[in-house]
């Protein structure tokens, strides 16, 4: 089951030429699940995947760089005539929100589902899950973690048959989880092989709950608005320096951070090497860089950059 993130929008709250506002596209097996929807987002799915039929998309907060691309682009899906519902989640006031956003999007050809999601709540899917949690950039800011179900260890089909099993249908019968013939199935399976988690943080400072949520993640997605030469300014706007990032990533022990929301005052080199002065595998990604995550036993996170379509091992 392949699973990536798509970077399609990397700046802070003013696009530049190279970074368009906030969004992020993750993909996993054939689901497509875009995060942030910035001014400018169904022309960076122009030039990426393509406008694609997207049927979830969750908003972090509702600030104008996160949302403001969302009713072009229900405006581009309803010219198409497209019919099949799409689902948008956000915390609470998504409804009051679109109440106002309603004359910009005028009439609709399909369904569009509001889903205002409190901390904690879990959204599951197949195979993995999406928690949103609380982070610390006012009343009504929320984080996303995707979280895959641990796995079956491997099958080994020689214990197996020493056991007295014989190949065929009881073969998956035991790696379904069933008793076969007196023969449990950790008697042939290895140890459960641990799932996959993102997790993107949206705006906001460096927070225990973030710190939590991302524990042991292949890849944290967390913003870097300012260095810490203006550290004062970030705490008042409750946002985060690019080394309180990085502590956060170290304190998680994530493998990977991808730092974002980069500001117009700063060259991601720059963001980059301060935030190494604490966490060793960070990446700052353009538009259209990809971060594909491979199962834990093949690999590491590789970070794809755009510009040379080169891969390279992520931080």
């Amino acid at each position: 089951m392949d699973l990536d993130v798509l970077f399609l929008g990397t700046a802070g709250s003013a696009p530049t030429a190279r970074r368009g506002l906030p969004a992020t596209l993750v993909r996993r097996g054939g689901d497509r699940l875009l995060f942030d929807c910035g001014e400018g987002t169904q022309r960076q799915l122009v030039r990426s995947t393509g406008l694609i039929e997207l049927e979830e998309v969750f908003l972090t907060h509702f600030h104008a760089d996160h949302i403001l691309g969302l009713p072009g682009m229900l405006k581009t899906f309803s010219l198409r005539q497209r019919e099949r519902s799409l689902t948008v989640y956000g915390p609470a006031g998504l409804e009051r929100l679109f109440r106002f956003l309603a004359p910009l999007i005028g009439k609709s050809t399909f369904d569009v589902e509001l889903v205002e999601l409190e901390p904690n709540d879990e959204l599951e899917r197949d195979g993995y899950r999406i928690a949103a949690y609380e982070v610390d950039h006012g009343p009504s800011a929320l984080g996303y973690a995707l979280v895959e179900a641990p796995r079956p260890g491997h099958f080994d089909p020689d214990r197996a048959r020493e056991l007295g099993v014989a190949p065929g249908p009881d073969f998956g019968r035991l790696q379904r989880g069933e008793t076969v013939n007196g023969v449990a199935p950790e008697q042939v399976m290895g140890e459960r092989r641990r799932g996959r988690k993102v997790v993107l943080a949206g705006d906001g400072a460096p927070s225990e709950m973030t710190r939590l949520v991302a524990y042991g993640a292949d890849l944290l997605v967390h913003e870097a608005t300012f260095l810490e030469e203006e550290a004062e300014r970030a705490a008042e706007t409750r946002h985060s320096t690019a080394r309180g990032a990085a502590e956060l990533a170290a304190a998680a022990e994530v493998h990977t951070l991808a730092l974002n929301h980069v500001s117009t005052r700063y060259g991601g080199g720059q963001v980059r090497d301060e935030a190494r002065q604490a966490f060793e595998r960070v990446i700052v990604p353009r538009d259209f860089d990809v971060v594909e995550i491979p199962f834990p036993e093949r690999g590491e996170p590789v970070h794809v950059r755009a510009d040379d379509a080169r891969p390279v091992p992520a931080g």
